[in-house]
């Protein structure tokens, strides 16, 4: 029984469960501490314990810092949609309609999506190596000797940044995404012209879809600032932790709001 047991330990089939079993564990005990963290945020917020300046300043750091890249992104996401399709849509005799595949692209989907990646490699990293500089440099243990919160001094000001700026951040790059979309089309495909592509944007664009765009935002900005924000203040190890930590943050912050965005789309639009 005792060889049973030791060969069974050495199979393939043992490891790859073991290592399944692992990534969950940590997934469920990771997830726990962001929520446990969460709370700590909203009791600050109840209480209306919120340092505006310090708001004020990540909001600028989250938005202002990250829009060149966030719109080279979108845009540049928007020009390849555009030119692998427009082509196409015009030999089908669908060239009224490719303002509103491109817009209805760009609401929905690829420029929220593109701009939470844009964010998280930007500024969701670097928000978690600061906090994790901080962590494993002992200034979060010295804010608490002080009773001073980093719930309320360093996770608040980062999280609220995160869901008031991001809708700014998708409207603007979503649009950019929309324009360098049509002036694609027209240089790509033959008998497209900016008033056809702009007409077309209108046919089945509607309010709705614009608000849940905003709303799919607010979720990713605080879900971003949220995750590292966590991850960098359960950093430890020194500078090989503050690596791991950041790591850690965009990995799971890819993670979140992928699923994040699974759920908005089986709620509005299945």
């Amino acid at each position: 029984m005792s060889k049973i047991q030791l060969y069974l330990k050495h199979s393939l089939t043992y490891n790859i469960s073991l290592m399944m079993f692992a990534h969950i564990r940590e997934f469920l005990e990771t997830f726990g501490i962001i929520a446990r963290q969460f709370c700590q945020v909203v009791k600050y917020i109840i209480k209306g314990q919120i340092n505006f300046k310090q708001v004020i300043e990540q909001s600028s750091r989250f938005a202002v810092d990250s829009l060149p890249i966030t719109l080279s992104i979108v845009a540049m996401t928007a020009i390849i949609l555009s030119m692998q399709v427009a082509p196409e849509m015009v030999k089908q005799g669908g060239k009224d309609y490719i303002g509103l595949l491109v817009a209805l692209t760009m609401v929905r989907e690829v420029g929220v999506i593109m701009s939470g990646f844009a964010i998280i490699s930007m500024i969701g990293s670097s928000q978690a190596s600061e906090l994790a500089t901080m962590r494993v440099t002992e200034q979060i243990d010295a804010m608490e000797v002080l009773k001073v919160s980093p719930f309320q001094y360093l996770f608040l000001p980062r999280i609220l940044a995160g869901i008031i700026m991001m809708p700014f951040v998708v409207i603007i790059s979503s649009t950019f995404g929309i324009l360098a979309g049509g002036l694609t089309a027209m240089t790509a495909a033959k008998d497209v012209t900016w008033l056809c592509y702009i007409t077309s944007v209108w046919q089945g664009l509607y309010i709705r879809d614009i608000n849940i765009m905003l709303l799919k935002a607010a979720c990713f900005g605080g879900c971003i600032s949220l995750i590292s924000s966590s991850c960098g203040y359960e950093a430890k190890g020194g500078a090989k932790g503050v690596g791991i930590a950041t790591t850690k943050a965009v990995v799971w912050s890819f993670v979140a709001i992928v699923i994040v965005d699974c759920i908005f789309a089986a709620a509005f639009y299945v």
